[in-house]
């Protein structure tokens, strides 16, 4: 995905400076705590002016591709993701280790879950890979708790700073808040999603494991400072 105009130009340069394997903990974390920020001021300038002129933001759908190893754990980061930033998606055909993941929502946010979501594998694994498992411990149980620490700790930052953004923006030209304006977007984005698959039943999914490794996750999640089944095989990406 190529960014579409300098802001998020400038937020993908911040995001790789972040993942550059020579870049100190604290200046990974400067460099992801200014690219959260202004990922979110992004999506909520975008929104305001949407409410506006359609024209400047309209709801469309995208597939992400999710292959390699961990893949169910990418899915659930994904997922989060996803919820973090206003969308709603839908696992759809899982052969050979390769599964679709369809998206719905608004271009702008679309985009940054794209965006986010690719840095923070590199992030995930990078961190998962340093870590060590407890005296007697499986490496892959150790691993497995350390993600789920992880993409707890990312969803909770991110729902931070989108909170954040919609208070301190201003109101539209309509006079709405950023919170009734993202309301609104939600409900058309849902909407969407209902119609393309109306039997979809969305349940929560928890990602609690056991194992040593959740509370080092969670603390990576912190340094990032970030800013289901269903018939058919098919599962629905919800937080």
């Amino acid at each position: 995905m190529e960014p579409k105009n300098d802001k998020l130009a400038k937020i993908r340069a911040l995001l790789a400076k972040a993942e550059d394997p020579a870049a100190t903990p604290d200046e990974a974390q400067m460099f992801f705590a200014k690219a959260a920020e202004l990922m979110a001021k992004y999506g909520i300038e975008r929104a305001m002016l949407a409410d506006s002129d359609p024209r400047h933001d309209k709801p469309g759908d995208r597939v992400i591709v999710v292959e390699g190893n961990y893949a169910n754990d990418r899915i659930i980061l994904l997922g989060y993701v996803t919820d973090a930033l206003n969308c709603h998606g839908i696992t759809k055909d899982q052969s050979r280790g390769r599964t679709e993941v369809h998206l719905f929502g608004y271009e702008s946010d679309l985009d940054r879950v794209e965006l986010l979501f690719t840095s923070l594998l590199l992030q995930m694994f990078n961190g998962m890979r340093q870590g060590r498992p407890a005296f007697g411990e499986k490496l892959i149980t150790y691993r497995k708790s350390w993600i789920a620490g992880f993409v707890v700790t990312i969803h909770e930052r991110l729902q931070e700073i989108e909170a954040r953004a919609r208070q301190e923006a201003p109101a539209a030209a309509s006079g709405r808040s950023a919170e009734l304006v993202v309301a609104d977007r939600k409900a058309v984005v849902l909407a969407q999603f209902d119609a393309a698959y109306p039997n979809a039943r969305t349940n929560g999914r928890k990602t609690s494991r056991a194992g040593t490794g959740v509370a080092a996750g969670k603390a990576a999640g912190r340094r990032a400072d970030l800013g289901q089944t269903r018939v058919g095989g098919r599962r629905a990406i919800s937080a």
